[in-house]
C-alpha cells in the first residue's frame, strides 16, 4: 500500500509514517516545515519528504491519503482530495485497522504524564523481554527512537501507546485514544487542557467515558484514586476491571529526590526499594501506573520496579542540555500549571536551596487563549525569578504575572530575553526552560551567552 501522510512531521503523523515504512508499506509525504530531526529520521527510514501541501501531489496517485489532524478545511491539498473524492483517512484510524490491529494495546491516558508513562511502561516490558512495539510523543532514552514496530521478538502481541485525547481529524472530533481499543489502558489523572476544542472539563469527561466504553470485559484500567475527575468517568459505567492506585488505594509508592529512592507499597506490604533517576511525586505516580499495567501482562510488580532503576527518562523531560559557569540548564516540557508546578518541584527537592530561574514560553493552545493564565503565578511560586517571552499573546502576561512583583519580567523581545537571562545567572544557578515548542533553540543560545558573557 503506497501512503501520502499530510502533516508528516508531527511527532504522531512520523511515528505512523515510520511504523508504515517498517511494516512494508510505501510511505510519502508533506509538511509545512519539513525540517530536522524528523525529516532526518523520516528521511532515513526511507520516506520522500515535499515541502507544502501543493494539490499537484495528488499525481503521486498514492492508494490513501492520511491527514493528520493539523491539517484544516482550507488547505489547498486536502480541498483537491475532497474535490476529486480520492480515499482519505485519519492517521488514528489508519494505525488502528493496520498496525494495532490483533495486538495486546496498552494505552496511556492523561492530561499529564502521558509520554513519561508510555515510555516507563514500553521500559519495563523491553526490560523482561516483552520486545513491545510503541508510538510515544517523545523520545524515550532506553531506545533513541519514538515509534517502532516490534522489538527482537516478531511476534511480540505488545504495543504501547500514548492515547491522546486531542480530536482525531478535520472529519473526526472524537479523541484519538477512541481509535486505538487497547485491552489495558493507564488513566493517570484528568484535568481541563485544549481550551480550543473541549468547552470545559465535562467534555473532556465524556471522551474519557467514550474510551472507558471501548475496553473490554477481560481488560484492565488503572486509575489514578486521587482524581475526582476519573472517579466520575468511572461511574457513569464502566464493564472492565479496575485497579487503583495512589493515597486510599491498595497501592502507594513514595520516595526522595535527594537520594533518587523509589519504594513501592501494596497496603502495609513493602514491594520493593531501587534507586532511579527521576524526581517528583508526579513521576513516582506514572512509575506505580505503569508497573500495574505491565503487570497486566505478567510482570511481576517487583521486577517491574527493578526495570526504573534502569530506565534513563525521556528527550525534553528535565533534560539537561549542558552546563556553563556552572550555571544547568534544563530542557522540560511542561506547559501547563499543573505540569509546572510538578517540574518545579521536583527541582526544587533535587536542588535544595539552589536559585531556580524559570524560563517560560506559554505556547499551547489552551496558554495562548490566556484560560489559564491567572495560575501561572502559583506554579511558579518556588521558583527565584521567571522569565516569561510573552510576544504574540492575546492576553497581557505583565499583568497575569503581577503577583509575582520583581521576581518576574516578561519579554516580547527574544534575543533580549536570552542576554538578560545570561547576565543575571550564577555559578549554581539552575535555568529551567519549559515549553511545548522547540523555543527558538534558546537552550544553546542560552549556552553560547552564558559561555561569552
Amino acid at each position: 500500500m503506497h501512503l501520502h501522510i499530510l502533516g508528516v512531521c508531527g511527532t504522531f503523523m512520523g511515528g505512523l509514517a515510520q511504523l508504515a515504512r517498517a511494516a512494508g508499506h510505501k510511505v510519502t509525504g508533506c509538511d509545512a516545515g519539513v525540517y530536522p530531526p524528523m525529516s532526518d529520521q523520516l528521511r532515513g527510514a526511507g520516506i520522500d519528504l515535499i515541502e507544502g501541501f501543493d494539490p499537484s501531489q495528488l499525481s503521486l496517485k498514492p492508494d490513501v491519503f492520511v491527514i493528520g489532524n493539523a491539517v484544516s478545511r482550507g488547505n489547498p491539498l486536502l480541498e483537491a482530495i475532497l474535490d476529486k473524492g480520492l480515499p482519505y483517512v485519519s492517521g488514528p484510524q489508519w494505525l488502528a485497522e493496520h498496525i494495532l490491529q490483533g495486538r495486546w494495546v496498552l494505552g496511556v491516558a492523561g492530561t499529564h504524564g502521558k509520554t513519561t508513562t508510555a515510555s516507563l511502561l514500553a521500559w519495563i516490558l523491553e526490560d523482561a523481554g516483552l520486545a513491545p512495539g510503541f508510538l510515544i510523543g517523545g523520545v524515550p532514552c532506553n531506545f533513541g527512537v519514538s515509534a517502532r514496530l516490534h522489538g527482537a521478538l516478531e511476534d511480540s502481541p505488545f504495543f504501547v501507546i500514548e492515547a491522546d485525547e486531542y480530536d482525531t481529524a478535520f472529519c473526526d472530533k472524537r479523541s484519538k485514544f477512541v481509535h486505538y481499543h487497547p485491552r489495558t489502558v493507564i488513566l493517570n489523572n484528568l484535568e481541563f487542557d485544549h481550551a480550543d476544542i473541549f468547552a470545559d472539563l465535562g467534555a473532556i469527561e465524556t471522551q474519557f467515558h467514550h474510551l472507558v466504553r471501548t475496553m473490554p470485559g477481560n481488560g484492565l484500567i488503572v486509575s489514578n484514586a486521587t482524581e475526582p475527575a476519573l472517579t466520575r468517568v468511572l461511574e457513569r459505567g464502566c464493564w472492565t476491571p479496575v485497579e487503583s492506585f495512589g493515597a486510599g488505594s491498595s497501592y502507594t509508592i513514595d520516595g526522595d529526590d535527594a537520594t533518587g529512592s523509589l519504594i513501592v507499597h501494596e497496603g502495609s506490604k513493602k514491594i520493593g526499594e531501587v534507586t532511579w533517576a527521576l524526581t517528583g511525586e508526579h513521576n513516582r505516580m506514572n512509575a506505580l501506573a505503569a508497573m500495574l499495567a505491565a503487570r497486566h501482562v505478567g510482570v511481576p510488580l517487583d521486577k517491574g520496579l527493578d526495570a526504573l532503576s534502569r530506565f534513563e527518562n525521556v528527550k525534553r523531560r528535565m533534560e539537561v542540555r549542558g552546563v556553563e559557569r556552572g550555571v544547568t540548564v534544563y530542557d522540560d516540557f511542561a506547559h501547563h500549571p499543573t505540569a509546572i508546578t510538578t517540574t518545579v518541584a521536583g527541582l526544587r527537592r533535587k536542588v535544595g536551596a539552589a536559585r531556580i530561574l524559570a524560563v517560560i514560553e506559554p505556547r499551547s493552545n489552551t496558554m495562548k487563549l490566556g484560560v489559564m493564565k491567572d495560575q501561572l503565578p502559583q506554579s511558579l511560586e518556588a521558583c527565584d525569578h521567571v522569565y516569561c517571552y510573552g510576544a504574540n499573546l492575546g492576553w497581557d502576561a505583565s499583568e497575569a504575572l503581577a503577583p509575582m512583583g520583581a521576581r518576574a519580567e516578561v519579554h516580547q523581545d527574544f534575543d533580549a530575553m536570552v542576554k538578560a537571562i545570561a547576565l543575571e545567572a550564577k555559578a549554581g544557578d539552575q535555568v529551567l526552560v519549559m515549553s511545548n515548542g522547540g523555543f527558538q533553540g534558546i537552550h544553546n543560545k542560552l549556552l553560547e551567552a552564558l559561555l561569552s558573557s
